[in-house]
């Protein structure tokens, strides 16, 4: 069944690859249309993360926010498989680095470094933007899917311009055994671990627990950390701000590092709601209490 879904959907997917970006968008407004509109997909996960996340928001505001979310939901839906195909140069007109001097100063101290991120705007035209750096050789943290032909293609839209993959329970093991070359591996923080073992802090106005990996690796390995937003400007356009976050994480606690990340998230999230994943069940946890 799996493969006969896969062969029905590449047709599909890669017409849509294929597309000029104004052709994209116009597809986009369709799907809107229906995913919204229509089906009201996920409409009642992401209005009550919106309304727990900002209590002080009239219920105009959330709505609003809401609309705009789901505006670029459907953009970044088929933004991705736009990565599929996408030339350089087309990534260049529409994905511009900022501030890639922060990684130039630790590429010539021979430094391999770890980005940390979260979802928020288009992370993965900003992942393949980054491969035309020509500065550390990029390794994406992903989640090998079950559908073996859906994973293969997956898998080939990552690194078809030169990025590479470690699976999630490799990471460390691959770090290790990559130390002698010049890496930036990226960590997307603001997945949902269990709450046991988590790191549990506020974000966004609830109690939240954090992986505690992306601060583990980065305080044994000790590589620099640096936060890296994708910002949207105007549609089908999208900046990738990098700055220093942690210059030596072997100084600093677990905790400290996984407080500083996602702190650094929240305050881009406040700025510009609409770009993050609130389609994503974050809060599905409650923080365990502690037993006298």
């Amino acid at each position: 069944m799996g493969s006969i879904v896969y062969y029905l959907s590449l047709p599909f997917i890669y017409a849509v690859s294929l597309m000029p970006f104004w052709a994209l968008y116009l597809l986009s407004d369709l799907f809107y249309f229906f995913i919204f509109k229509v089906f009201a997909y996920r409409t009642k996960v992401v209005y009550t993360n919106l309304k727990n996340a900002f209590p002080e928001k009239s219920e105009q505001e959330i709505k609003e926010i809401m609309r705009k979310f789901y505006v670029y939901f459907c953009d970044l839906t088929l933004e991705t498989l736009k990565t599929l195909t996408i030339h350089p140069t087309s990534l260049m007109k529409h994905v511009q680095m900022e501030n890639e001097e922060v990684f130039k100063r630790f590429y010539d101290q021979h430094r391999s470094v770890i980005i940390v991120m979260g979802h928020f705007g288009n992370w993965e035209l900003a992942g393949a933007r980054f491969s035309q750096e020509k500065l550390h050789k990029l390794y994406v943290i992903y989640h090998p899917l079950a559908n073996k032909k859906f994973d293969h293609l997956v898998y080939y839209m990552r690194t078809r311009l030169g990025n590479r993959l470690y699976a999630m329970n490799e990471v460390l093991r691959g770090m290790f055994r990559d130390k002698a070359l010049l890496t930036a591996t990226a960590f997307i923080a603001d997945q949902t671990p269990q709450p046991q073992g988590a790191y549990w802090t506020q974000f966004m106005n609830q109690d939240t627990p954090v992986f505690k990996g992306t601060a583990k690796i980065a305080k044994k390995m000790n590589y620099p950390i640096i936060y890296t937003s994708v910002w949207r400007p105007k549609r089908g356009h999208y900046i990738v701000k990098n700055e220093l976050l942690i210059e030596n994480p072997a100084s600093f606690s677990e905790d400290e590092i996984s407080e500083w990340h996602t702190r650094r998230l929240e305050q881009d999230i406040k700025l510009q709601p609409e770009l993050w994943l609130w389609t994503h069940r974050r809060w599905k946890h409650r923080k365990p209490q502690i037993m006298d």
